[in-house]
């Protein structure tokens, strides 16, 4: 990983633009109209670029309205850029999410060359992958495309010149402990892995992103928003943009829907050619959350499962509890029919037989004859 100490970084900004009048720096927290070109179905709404809405298989891009230096005129040196934004991408009730946020450089205004859905209004299946595209991403993608070799449904990607990243991971940060790595944000050691914390992308919340681009490298960062930026990057890669970026560039955002849809918002800006702590003047507190509320219990799926099992087995046990009643029932009258069929019976043939005195017994009970009388008891 390779860091930039602020003393450094100033020293470097103050001689690399040192005469470069047209460097560019502006902050932007929330938005008007006017602040940017929108295209697709991108939109202002409530002061928040609202790159995407309900719509199927949709493009929003929006882009700072004039272009920034990118490279020094007649040479290869890239001009250095840091810029952070703050998004949220959060899912529609009874909706499906999905895809994706891009921070890009482009070399031209508009959408012409770029698909919906998985491409991410970024480039299409013809262009994909071309040297003469001219143009470099940032990713933050919530579906995995075996096509573009996607990581995982929750990753964050570096893309020059396509949709397959050059450098990818799982969406999230290393909190400080007091220890950088010396692997960077590309390190897979199991301690980096136990101390990494995971970020979804999509699940409404506000995340802050920072991106610095100096001497042939680019770190990017993420955390949530309000928190400190994170020393470690999330990436840290050697990288030479000289052949990607012509003199001047457009700088922005672009996103789309599919069958999939979420909403894709950026609630705050900053980009600066010269000064690299220009994200501290974002405001990352009192943002509106975008967290879908959560379901009542009772409305939630485990609840409506538990409770039609339970039904299931209570009707189950009821049905056979009352199975066994009626056949015990049935059988007690059984046996008590039978038992007066004998008494009967028998106490016929006794009375036929003379016999006036003394005890009969007989199945299910006995009969008494004394002084001519008769009487027959049951026994159970």
């Amino acid at each position: 990983m390779k860091r930039h100490h602020p003393l450094l970084l100033l020293i470097l900004s103050i001689s690399t633009f040192f005469g470069l009048a047209s460097a560019v720096d502006f902050v932007f927290n929330g938005f008007n109209s006017s602040d940017m070109l929108l295209y697709g179905v991108a939109d202002i709404e409530s002061r928040f670029l609202t790159l995407t809405n309900h719509t199927r298989f949709a493009i929003g891009r929006a882009l700072y309205p004039s272009k920034v230096p990118a490279k020094s005129p007649n040479s290869s040196h890239v001009v250095p850029f840091s810029t952070s934004f703050i998004f949220s991408m959060a899912p529609y009730k009874d909706m499906i999410p999905g895809h994706g946020i891009v921070f890009l450089f482009a070399p031209v205004t508009g959408i012409e060359g770029t698909t919906s859905a998985q491409n991410l209004g970024f480039l299409n299946h013809t262009n994909n992958g071309n040297s003469i595209n001219h143009v470099f991403g940032v990713e933050f993608d919530v579906f995995q495309n075996e096509e573009f070799d996607d990581i995982s449904n929750n990753h964050v990607g570096i893309n020059v010149n396509s949709l397959t990243s050059m450098s990818a991971h799982e969406a999230g940060y290393w909190p400080d402990n007091g220890k950088i790595s010396s692997g960077g944000g590309n390190s897979s050691s199991e301690e980096d892995e136990k101390s990494f914390k995971r970020l979804q992308l999509n699940n409404g919340k506000n995340y802050q992103v920072w991106i610095d681009y100096l001497d042939f490298h680019i770190n990017v960062t993420m955390a949530e928003a309000g928190k400190t930026r994170p020393q470690r990057p999330l990436l840290s890669v050697a990288l030479n943009l000289s052949d990607v970026f012509l003199d001047e560039m457009y700088v922005g955002f672009t996103a789309a829907t599919g069958k999939l849809v979420e909403s894709h918002r950026i609630l705050a800006w900053s980009f600066s050619n010269s000064n690299f702590s220009l994200s501290s003047e974002l405001i990352t507190s009192g943002l509106p959350s975008f967290v879908p509320p959560k379901k009542s219990i009772f409305q939630s799926k485990g609840f409506i499962a538990g409770i039609t099992v339970g039904v299931f087995f209570c009707v189950v046990f009821c049905s056979v509890f009352s199975w066994f009643l009626i056949r015990w029932k049935r059988l007690r009258a059984r046996r008590r029919r039978n038992g007066r069929m004998g008494i009967g019976v028998l106490a016929s043939q006794n009375h036929s037989s003379g016999n006036r005195g003394g005890n009969q017994w007989f199945l299910g009970g006995k009969c008494d004859w004394n002084w001519g009388m008769e009487r027959c008891t049951r026994v159970f």
